[in-house]
């Protein structure tokens, strides 16, 4: 049962007429969502959700996420008269220039905004991701005399993001471990974008997550009551499922015009903002209008949300007096912090070491994951083949929630969500395996990670056509461009086991982006004639001289991954006059000062050939249109890899080739 009907019916009614005057002011919006799901609003930031505005990144709040991000009037309205940091004039500036509101809720920009959502199913994941956080954590902070965490994670969803594949990858591996502390609340209100939802849907939802293995209950998403009943029994229903909570809804709800009807689902029914703001009580004078009343019972509950704070605050004071090294270790991983000699730290590889940067990956793993404990690590069912798992470590899942290895399954759309969740949580610091060639599946995620500035790893194996006879459908010749180009991405791509271990040592260093690694399947030279110091510390700035030329400088070899041994060997049959510079990542590298950048390729040196097993377009920034590029800007061949290396023209030969006939 709710209380206090009355004052959140009129809260309900202040945050649809908030919605209507923001996307009317700005002539752009979704009003169907805020206006549909508003008595849900009501109950959940009214009474049902564990939060304090005055501490709005406490840890164990319930994070709620609004994967419909187009409904974003809807979240920003709640927070706003919640009590967040999100002034009436913020909402007045809707979608307008450096706004705290813009279009879709992004992450950092908005206080309460928890995950940064719009392309649907995002946030299904996020939310997996988050409760996946939340059980690791619970399993390694909590102790038999203090509960410090025990918050949970509600998700909005609409037909458009649980039509999305990523939302049922996510939502199967949440019904698998068992992730009872997560909520997905299902906007169901018959209604898509372009027509009703019986035009692209007839299954049915409910029996679809009953199967997944979820708790599924169906209300009335206008009546308060029963959907507050519902979501009080989903929180505190600990039985090893998560819970759907499907609400019947009127998208639209307030606007008779275009309610229930697919024009209500965008900014159409703002046309009718007059009438509508009449028939919701709201004063025809006063746009942005909140109550007096509405205003008094949010601050009332603003006080006791400070005292239940508090009242957690004295628990957590004591459990840190009880557990000073758990306490350190929440502290530490909260802070993200990692040492900054962490690439030193690793051991060095034997001189005759030979593997594939894959195996001298899985080594480094092993390594890092002692040295920062809040380390967690995934694959799309290939931890054979991308060599990441952490030994020892255990398997997480719903009889082991401390273990750090994570079975996404084939799933890896939900493996990149789900660790985007992982890393918004910030307690741990996830990483996720598969080949390079299908970081196609997981784009998306990788592309709102850079947006979001999360610091998630991406450990992309099988990273050219040396993967061989299985062909051009898994030999990724345009992949690795094709991530280069989403800022704020860092893509590495390491020659030989030094590299590698800088590569995995500065992925985990960096805190404000993420990292994409890409590792050979085949075995690569270790590099012994280079330093352990010089390769790493190259890694750190992107790329280094890795064969000084001795004589008069003529020309310039780049080259990254397994071609830079090819680019040494040509070197040494060219002479004294050859430069070979290693350019793991361009990413790094074009950060550098311009000082450093001249020393490693100066301009007084036109003669430039670049070699990577890839398309070839984004090597002319650093060879100049005088220079030349040995890619492969057609698909790979199936054969066995050094046959479709040859062929391909990826060898030492071809180099040489090149620079003389330059």
């Amino acid at each position: 049962m709710i209380d206090n009907q009355e004052i959140l019916a009129e809260s309900a009614a202040t945050a649809r007429g908030l919605a209507i005057d923001a996307i009317h002011a700005c002539s752009s919006g979704h009003l169907g969502l805020p206006l549909g799901t508003a008595d849900v609003g009501a109950v959940l930031f009214g009474q049902a959700l564990q939060f304090n505005p005055s501490a709005p990144k406490w840890i164990n709040r319930d994070r709620f996420i609004l994967s419909a991000g187009h409904g974003s009037m809807f979240l920003y309205s709640w927070l706003h008269l919640a009590g967040y940091d999100l002034s009436i004039d913020e909402l007045k500036n809707f979608r307008q220039l450096d706004s705290k509101t813009p279009g879709h809720p992004e992450f950092g920009e908005t206080p309460g905004v928890e995950a940064t959502t719009g392309p649907l199913g995002q946030g299904v994941g996020n939310a997996v991701g988050y409760a996946v956080s939340a059980k690791m954590a619970a399993d390694k902070f909590n102790t038999a005399e203090h509960c410090i965490l025990d918050y949970h994670i509600v998700v909005l969803a609409g037909d458009g993001c649980l039509q999305e594949g990523i939302s049922a990858e996510a939502a199967a591996y949440a019904g698998h471990i068992g992730l009872d502390n997560l909520v997905l609340i299902y906007d169901s209100n018959d209604v898509t974008l372009d027509a009703m939802a019986d035009r692209s849907q007839s299954e049915d939802t409910a029996k679809r997550f009953d199967a997944y293995g979820w708790d599924v209950v169906t209300v009335d998403g206008h009546d308060m009551d029963a959907f507050a009943q519902a979501f009080a029994e989903a929180k505190n229903n600990n039985n090893g499922k998560p819970k759907l909570i499907e609400i019947k809804t009127e998208i639209g709800r307030g606007i008779p015009e275009v309610a229930g009807t697919a024009a209500g689902h965008g900014e159409s029914g703002a046309n009718y903002a007059e009438s509508a703001r009449a028939a919701l009580g709201l004063p025809a004078d006063q746009l942005f209008y909140v109550s007096d009343a509405v205003k008094s019972f949010f601050a009332q509950r603003q006080e006791q949300q400070n005292s239940e704070y508090s009242q957690w605050e004295s628990r957590f004071a004591a459990w840190s007096v009880a557990k000073p090294e758990l306490a350190e270790s929440l502290t530490l991983a909260l802070a993200n912090s990692i040492p900054t000699d962490l690439d030193q730290q690793i051991p060095a590889f034997d001189e005759d070491y030979t593997d594939a940067t894959r195996g001298a990956g899985g080594v480094v793993m092993q390594s890092l994951a002692q040295m920062v404990p809040n380390l967690v690590t995934g694959s799309a069912d290939l931890y054979g083949s991308t060599k990441n798992y952490i030994k020892g470590a255990g398997d997480f899942g719903r009889d082991d929630y401390s273990g750090r290895n994570l079975w996404f399954g084939i799933r890896e759309h939900a493996m990149g969500a789900i660790c985007n969740g992982i890393a918004y949580d910030g307690l741990f610091r996830p990483s996720g395996a598969t080949f390079a060639v299908f970081a196609d599946y997981l784009r998306p995620s990788i592309r709102i990670a850079a947006l979001a500035k999360l610091p998630v790893i991406y450990i992309l194996t099988h990273d050219s056509v040396g993967v061989g006879e299985d062909g051009p459908t898994h030999q990724p010749v345009e992949t690795i461009s094709g991530l280069r180009v989403i800022p704020g991405l860092d893509v590495i791509r390491p020659a030989d086991p030094e590299e590698t271990a800088g590569a995995f040592a500065m992925a985990l260093q960096r805190t404000d982006g993420p990292t994409a690694l890409f590792l050979t399947r085949q075995k690569v030279r270790t590099l012994n004639e280079i330093s352990v110091e010089q390769r790493r510390g190259g890694v750190r700035r992107g790329a280094y001289i890795a064969r000084k030329e001795s004589a008069e400088l003529k020309a310039i070899i780049i080259a990254t991954g397994s071609e830079v041994a090819l680019a040494i060997e040509a070197a040494e049959q060219l002479g004294s006059g050859i430069r070979v510079v290693s350019m793991p990542c361009m990413e790094r590298f074009d950060r550098q000062p311009d000082d450093y950048q001249e020393s490693v390729l100066p301009a007084s040196c036109s003669k430039r050939i670049a070699i990577e097993a890839g398309v070839s377009g984004l090597w002319y920034k650093y060879v100049g249109s005088t220079g030349k590029v040995l890619g492969i800007d057609q698909f790979g061949i199936s054969a066995p890899a050094p046959v479709v290396m040859e062929k391909l023209g990826i060898t030492t030969a071809s180099i040489v080739s090149a620079v003389k006939a330059g």
